[in-house]
């Protein structure tokens, strides 16, 4: 777990410092003040682009300019990530320069944030980048699976672009494709296995869903490909294969599909998934990041949320505008107040409400 983080030059916290001791933290402060940027540091410590997707340059201090750098110590690691002006992204882990795949090896990183409010009701890339993002915490390869993937479909697009008929162009790019499509497959299906046996496992206050890959493509996927290379053309992109897919979920005591439930039963939806996910993963180092949770919460399921996170195999960190919505956590939790003078981040500890 997480025992120090430290953020230089990061967004709007010049340098800020937080240390852990596995209970969870809560980091309240008004709205602006720069506690999302926290959990957006934590997120980076994961492969990809972060719970806000942005860009290196986007993430560094606008007032000196000089780049962005976060620290971080579990029990057996020190990580680090960082980016100058104009560069993209490092990753050191110990020391040694490793890949942003190599961070998901040793941190899994929840989050559920304010922008995923409207995840079942928006379009299919979103679900499926969360699907991705639920896959990869059980399964740290998958981020390699999509990336080979990916890379043979641009290549593969490029040719439908340039209007490149000749067959042997094609053909082995299709078929690394339809290698990396059914580890992709075989990931997503796992993961989904996992979360529905987390769910039926559980003693919770929060609904469960049924979850399921909807737009699966065919089985034999480079026969797909050979066979609509005529289509894909006309279209200048590949129109088959895992980057297509869905993810449905309905709401499993009143068989309703989670896009035509209340804005409420939608979110509850989205805690019970995300603590799901983190018991499923129970004996891998979890963080947990729940950005402005409580607010939307009456104060009884508030209470029942935060008795769930102190019994969850993981470690959590959220935010709230005030103090007042942890009342019911009390002593159980650790909390950091962040407030904002002249442009820049303040981060300081206070005692158990």
């Amino acid at each position: 777990m997480l025992r120090e983080l430290t953020l230089l030059q990061f967004r709007s916290h010049r340098r800020s410092h937080l240390t852990f001791d596995g209970r969870p933290v809560a980091i309240y402060g008004p709205n602006g003040a720069g506690k999302t940027n926290i959990l957006e540091a934590i997120s980076l410590l994961s492969p990809g682009r972060g719970l806000r997707r942005a860009s290196a340059e986007e993430l560094m201090r606008r007032a000196e300019a000089v780049g962005w750098k976060i620290r971080a110590e579990t029990e057996l690691h020190e990580m680090e990530t960082s980016a100058l002006p104009g560069a993209s992204r490092e990753v050191l882990i110990d020391g040694k320069a490793a890949p942003q795949v190599a961070l998901g090896r040793i941190l899994r990183v929840l989050w559920l944030v304010p922008a995923m409010d409207r995840l079942w009701i928006e379009g299919a890339e979103g679900r499926r980048r969360y699907l991705d993002r639920i896959t990869l915490s059980f399964v740290p390869a998958h981020a390699e699976a999509v990336l080979a993937y990916e890379k043979a479909m641009r290549e593969r697009n490029r040719l439908l672009k340039d209007q490149v008929s000749d067959q042997r162009w094609y053909h082995a790019l299709e078929g690394q494709m339809a290698e990396a499509a059914a580890q992709i497959a075989a990931n997503r299906a796992e993961a989904l296995a996992r979360i529905t046996a987390a769910q039926d496992g559980a003693s919770t206050a929060f609904p469960a869903a049924h979850l399921a890959i909807v737009n699966g493509g065919p089985e034999d996927l480079a026969a797909a490909l050979a066979e609509g290379r005529r289509r894909d053309m006309a279209a200048g992109r590949t129109l088959e294969g895992p980057h297509r897919v869905d993810l449905e979920a309905i709401y499993a005591e009143k068989d309703v599909p989670a896009a035509l439930c209340s804005t409420g039963e939608q979110k509850a939806l989205l805690i019970s998934l995300v603590l799901a996910n983190a018991r499923a993963l129970a004996g891998e180092p979890v963080v947990v990041l729940l950005d402005e949770v409580a607010a939307h919460l009456d104060a009884g399921r508030r209470a029942a949320l935060y008795d769930e996170i102190c019994t969850l195999p993981a470690q959590v960190v959220m935010t709230g505008t005030g103090a007042e919505l942890y009342d019911s956590l009390g002593p159980r939790g650790r909390y950091y107040e962040v407030v904002e003078h002249e442009g820049v981040s303040q981060v300081n500890e206070r005692s158990a409400l």
